[in-house]
């Protein structure tokens, strides 16, 4: 328990310092934010390039890992529109948001350190990206799709694709995979002094975004959100790793680390800009609330399964 608690402890921890930042005012939102913007537009998709031009090409894009964990995180995507819409007949915008909060994992703020302690940050970094492909081309772009069409009653879903889809043309995480994509492809090494800076952009990614998610928490409360808040976490942390370990064992073996990795990453909440999203369809209550609760949460439940792939031999520390 003590080595389990050795990997999670020093996550939370850091997270712990943003959090502490914020309640003795040595920061403010605004200078957390700044420091989110450096994860977001340099330190990750720096991290990104890294992954994809240090291993062979063959090695970082693994078709059955994108189908598994794609597949896996659909069909949560899916039950809980099911479960929003038929059977608690919530609006589509709403269902959306729910979906997107069970089948979305903060990959780069909180998955990936946790990935890097226990498996290494060269594995870590490679299952990154080929989870930002998931969640950046699938999970998210479906959501907002659906969740624009339910906030015009159903018209327009053909522009709300449209501009959906031209946000995320820009998004920061794709820009960096396609770099390192057409980096890997051509065989084109970096320059020296250019490579350096990207070792250094990436080497600071799991530290700092650790810290704003903890400012981030700071100040989040929970009023009267506890069925739609529980529903989620619920979702994301257990339903959401359940589902993508049910479409692993569906597959052909592949590398454990592959699938330690896949677990790692799934059992994360929610991606941290879950609130802002859910802001223009009037869940931003729910979405702070749920990334607040479920981040907490996740210390128990992250520590619960690391222990459980010890056991089971999934991880050989």
């Amino acid at each position: 328990m003590l080595e389990i608690l050795s990997i999670t402890t020093p996550i939370f921890l850091l997270i712990g310092a943003g959090y502490l930042a914020m309640g003795i005012r040595l920061v403010n939102r605004e200078q957390i934010q700044g420091v989110a913007t450096f994860v977001l537009y340099f330190a990750l998709p720096a991290l990104v390039i890294r992954a994809l031009t240090q291993n062979p090409l063959d090695e970082v894009l693994q078709p059955h890992y994108l189908l598994a964990y794609g597949l896996g995180s659909l069909a949560v995507f899916a039950l809980a529109l099911l479960l929003t819409l038929a059977l608690q007949r919530k609006p589509l915008s709403e269902g959306a948001m729910h979906a997107l909060g069970m089948s979305a994992s903060n990959s780069g703020f909180i998955g990936y350190p946790l990935a890097a302690m226990v498996l290494g940050s060269s594995p870590a970094a490679v299952i990154m990206a080929l989870n930002f492909l998931i969640e950046n081309l699938l999970i998210i772009p479906a959501a907002l799709i659906l969740a624009e069409a339910g906030r015009q009653s159903g018209a327009g879903l053909a522009a709300a694709s449209r501009q959906t889809l031209m946000r995320l043309a820009r998004n920061p995480i794709l820009v960096g995979l396609m770099v390192g994509l057409v980096l890997a492809l051509t065989e084109t090494a970096l320059p020296r002094p250019l490579a350096q800076v990207i070792d250094m952009l990436a080497n600071a990614a799991g530290p700092a975004a650790l810290f704003v998610i903890g400012g981030t928490l700071f100040g989040l409360q929970v009023h009267g959100m506890l069925n739609d808040v529980g529903q989620i976490i619920v979702g994301k942390l257990i339903g959401h790793p359940l589902a993508v370990l049910g479409c692993f064992l569906l597959m052909p073996a592949m590398d454990p680390v592959l699938l330690a990795g896949a677990l790692l990453f799934a059992c994360a909440p929610m991606i941290s800009v879950y609130p802002l999203l859910g802001q223009r369809y009037g869940m931003a209550g729910v979405g702070a609330a749920a990334l607040m609760v479920g981040t907490l949460t996740a210390f128990v439940t992250l520590s619960l399964v690391i222990g459980l792939m010890q056991r089971h031999g999934l991880l050989t520390g």
